[in-house]
């Protein structure tokens, strides 16, 4: 009997040459709707899908292959006689190949301005429905998702047969593909529920192997969503990327997001150490936004990850020549930089867009997950709900520096503590145990660094307990301070500000990162 395959595919690529392969190796071929018009264009002899069933397709294409004679020819057990009674008793020819692709669903949800009833359209029912019985009996039937597996499965057929080892990864590959796609529906509609759902899936696909985890004994990978995000690195020169290079680089975009795509001409740097910045400063170009941020503590820019909200050109990139940085991301690369960096072997340079990721934050616990909305820029930038709590107002340069600094201490572990001047962070404190601890730290490397916090505003990630903070960045010459509020004791912590002559603005938001 001549073997048969059906191909029905969304993403055309690779089809046509595929189809003729097999027409060559003596193979019949059955075909849908747009593939059938494309391989009957490419001078391929295809039959259509209605010749098999008996049945045109129907309601724009919504039913075509559900049908018996499709998925008898698919779920027949060869070797099973029952099952080829049943093929012989009602005339079903047995499929020995399938190649299927979806629906574009997830191309369709992410552009903007999409329909509830434009993505529903996109939810293949019937291309699901073939792989899943294809790769159930994938013993007997070859089934194919992924165009890049057709040169694979043609050679194996032209060297006899595709064996039991390629038939069962091609059917893992199809699992995983529909539980993606059927993952990708649930959260698409989930989301619109306005409610968090009973359950989320969540479907990965390993971009990568990594050396190692956080420490050499610990094995590890990448993997990504389907969404926008780090799918979309590209590394552009160095060695392999680590794990902790990676958590850097989540941390370092972060840092800069609040500069991203806004069309100003301010560049956004942010030199990083596990996973907080050491530096962070607004500058007219690449190089004086590295220069600045540098600056705030030179000592710990040593072996660190420098992210930018702009692509860098030649000066950048001669700006970093003499520090020893284990990877540089931002989002274009001109060639001249690139050529100073390829002068480091080592050095990673990485090309990944800095615009606020889209779904939900992740945090992973023993047995489970943490899941919340992202702190999203525009809340935080929401000054309207900012107030002036004390009798003086801060100065024009000094608004100036808080929303600098409010912007750039969301980056900084809990608790965190910054101090700015001239769009330039100058000392930080992070992940402190008390907030007076964080301040005191923050002052300490301002002034280990040859800074004087004289003069400078201070931003706190979250309110102050107590008016020690607050005392303690007075006593350094802090002029001005942001914080959320919200404390019981706001009341004297405004008036400890108040007797030191301090500006302090209240946000109602805080940006706590654990």
């Amino acid at each position: 009997m001549t073997a048969r395959a059906l191909l029905s595919v969304s993403d055309k690529r690779g089809v046509v040459d595929f189809a003729r392969g097999l027409v060559a190796l003596g193979w019949e071929i059955v075909s849908t709707g747009g593939t059938a018009e494309a391989l009957r264009a490419a001078g391929v002899p295809v039959i259509p899908i209605e010749q098999v069933t008996g049945f045109p397709e129907m309601m724009d294409g919504r039913v075509k292959t559900l049908h018996p004679k499709v998925h008898g020819g698919l779920l027949a057990r060869r070797s099973h006689p029952g099952d080829r009674a049943a093929l012989a008793e009602h005339g079903i020819t047995p499929i020995d190949l399938v190649a299927v692709n979806l629906y574009p669903f997830r191309e369709t949800v992410a552009k903007p301005g999409v329909t509830l009833e434009q993505a529903i359209e996109q939810v293949d029912i019937g291309g699901p429905s073939m792989l899943r019985s294809a790769a159930k009996n994938h013993a007997d039937v070859i089934v194919v998702v992924d165009p890049d597996d057709y040169p694979v499965v043609l050679e194996a057929l032209r060297e006899g047969s595709v064996g039991p080892k390629l038939r069962r990864q091609l059917a893992i590959k199809v699992f995983a593909h529909t539980a993606a796609y059927d993952a990708a529906i649930h959260t698409y509609l989930a989301h619109g529920e306005g409610r968090w759902p009973e359950r989320i899936l969540l479907a990965l696909e390993r971009r990568q192997e990594l050396r190692y985890g956080e420490n050499p004994h610990q094995p590890a990978a990448l993997y990504a969503t389907h969404e926008p995000g780090i799918r979309e690195l590209e590394q552009l020169h160095g060695k392999e990327l680590s794990f902790n290079n990676l958590l850097d680089v989540d941390a370092g975009l972060m840092a800069v997001m609040p500069w991203a795509g806004k069309g100003s001409t301010r560049i956004a740097c942010a030199i990083i150490k596990h996973t907080t910045p050491c530096g962070i400063a607004l500058g007219r170009t690449a190089a004086e936004a590295y220069e600045r941020a540098l600056a705030t503590d030179r000592t710990s820019a040593f072996g660190s990850v420098i992210a930018f909200n702009a692509g860098l050109d030649r000066e950048g990139a001669e700006a970093m020549r003499e520090l020893f940085v284990e990877v540089v991301v931002a989002p274009a690369f001109s060639d001249e930089a690139l050529a100073v960096f390829r002068e480091k072997k080592n050095l990673r340079v990485i090309r990944l867009p800095t615009g606020e990721p889209a779904g939900w934050d992740w945090k992973r616990i023993r047995g489970g997950f943490l899941v919340q909305q992202r702190a999203r820029v525009a809340q935080i930038e929401d000054e309207a709900r900012w107030k002036v709590a004390t009798a003086r107002a801060a100065t024009d340069t000094e608004w100036r520096d808080l929303r600098f600094a409010w912007a750039a201490v969301g980056a900084v572990k809990s608790n965190a503590i910054l101090l700015a001047r001239d769009e330039a962070a100058i000392g930080i404190g992070a992940g402190q145990m008390s907030r007076v601890d964080a301040s005191f730290l923050a002052v300490h490397k301002a002034r280990q660094q040859g800074h004087d916090p004289a003069g400078a505003v201070l931003a706190s990630d979250a309110f102050f307990p107590f008016p020690d903070g607050v005392e303690e960045a007075a006593q350094a010459g802090v002029r001005a301070i942001i914080q959320p509020g919200g404390s019981v004791n706001d009341a004297k912590v405004v008036a400890a500000a108040d007797r030191h002559g301090l500006a302090m603005v209240l946000t109602g938001i805080r940006q706590f990162r654990h």
